[in-house]
């Protein structure tokens, strides 16, 4: 009987330590700058900021998004301006969402273009909290200047950082 639970306890570390690895995997990026490739239209440039209809004093919008998904800080996704609408497959309630790359500071992301909204002049994409402390850990900047958004062509990307 001791060998057996000796061989389980193994077994559960090596399927713990591999769950954990791919999820640390899925954390850190695994996209290959393949993506780039795929980036369909014209980039867009200009500055992003970010925002949670849940906090406080944070940015306008409900907590509902413009595709009917309730607003989630801890996924990829992001809200475009509302000018932007029809490049990013027109975003509307029910529809499959569109994906964007969006680089900023030497970084890379793929976000879920879930949301739309009047922004301030020269902003371009409101991050949710998540997508914007890829880019400002601290939440510090509140703004990040020369950020280059490019819609990707295709309905099934996974959002995340691109390594």
């Amino acid at each position: 009987m001791m060998p057996f639970c000796s061989s389980a306890a193994i077994c559960g570390a090596v399927v713990a330590l591999a769950f954990s690895v791919t999820v640390v995997r899925s954390e850190i990026g695994v996209h290959s700058s393949a993506v780039v490739h795929a980036a369909s239209g014209d980039a867009i440039v200009g500055a992003a900021s970010t925002y949670n209809p849940f906090r406080p004093g944070w940015r306008e919008g409900g907590p509902n998004t413009a595709s009917g998904e309730r607003y989630d800080p801890s996924v990829w996704a992001a809200a475009i301006k509302t000018s932007l609408r029809q490049k990013f497959g027109g975003v509307r309630y029910g529809a499959r969402p569109k994906y964007a790359l969006v680089e900023a500071v030497g970084k890379k992301v793929i976000v879920k273009i879930n949301d739309v909204g009047p922004l301030t002049p020269g902003r371009i994409i409101d991050l949710n909290e998540r997508t914007m402390r890829h880019f400002d850990p601290s939440l510090q900047l509140g703004i990040i200047y020369g950020v280059t958004v490019r819609p990707l062509a295709g309905d099934y990307w996974i959002p995340g950082p691109v390594g």
